[in-house]
């Protein structure tokens, strides 16, 4: 009996010495903050990312405020799920050396909790101030701000930072062409011909299917990878199958 309470008590006793669950002990204060942080992110994200995607559509009457909302949580959330890993990854290990934290992952880990708290705080703001702002910008200027103060200008990768504030600037350049040109194309070829409304109809199919098409490349070429994966095994069943 007292040999096995002693091995019973030294098993406890090295389990709770591994260093994971000592680590985990720890930082248990900061994941619940952290979810905490998170879900207030997602709601400032919800206020002003989405108004600002959905707000023409709401200002022109093509769709109800209701409608907007159950669109929005649909496919914002498809949208996360299907194409969101390549702008998650690059975000968590790209914009930040994460090597030089391999000897303090407690610093990483508390940092990135200050970046959802930074991030949060500043979208509420703008928000309430009635500033379109973008969650991207927010997130980004956090996790840069987290690593100077952390290890300094060598904790960096510049490169992708010239990259994402490159494309800040490219991003409205490209949108603003393709609006146009879609503009022109719409005017030219539904408000005025003679019938517009009938051209209308006859045009929307064509528009849906350049959308849906593109989408499915997005989520095909460039999607999570466990959507590569699923359209693999698809694709592998429809060959198998013919």
């Amino acid at each position: 009996m007292g040999t096995s309470m002693a091995a019973i008590s030294a098993t406890v006793s090295s389990f709770t010495a591994n260093p994971i669950t000592e680590f985990r002990s720890q930082v248990l204060w900061a994941l619940v903050v952290g979810v905490i942080l998170a879900f207030i992110l997602g709601f400032a994200m919800g206020a002003n990312d989405v108004a600002n995607a959905f707000g023409t559509s709401v200002g022109s009457g093509v769709i109800t405020l209701k409608w907007a909302y159950v669109l929005a949580t649909i496919f914002e959330t498809l949208g996360a799920l299907l194409v969101g890993y390549n702008v998650t990854d690059t975000m968590r290990k790209e914009v930040v050396d994460v090597k030089l934290y391999v000897n303090h992952p407690k610093v990483l880990f508390v940092g990135q909790i200050a970046v959802l708290g930074g991030c949060s705080s500043w979208l509420l703001i703008a928000t309430f101030a009635r500033l379109p702002v973008s969650a991207t910008h927010s997130i980004a200027g956090a996790t840069v701000g987290f690593g100077l103060v952390a290890m300094g200008g060598k904790g960096i990768h510049w490169m992708k930072i010239v990259g994402i504030i490159a494309s800040w600037f490219v991003s409205p350049i490209l949108s603003g062409l393709v609006s146009s040109i879609l503009y022109i194309i719409v005017d030219f070829s539904v408000l005025r011909r003679s019938n517009p409304f009938l051209s209308g109809l006859i045009a929307l199919p064509i528009f849906y299917w350049f959308c849906i098409a593109f989408n499915v490349f997005a989520v095909s070429y460039q999607g999570s990878k466990c959507t590569s994966h699923l359209f693999l095994f698809l694709f592998k069943c429809n060959y198998y199958t013919f």
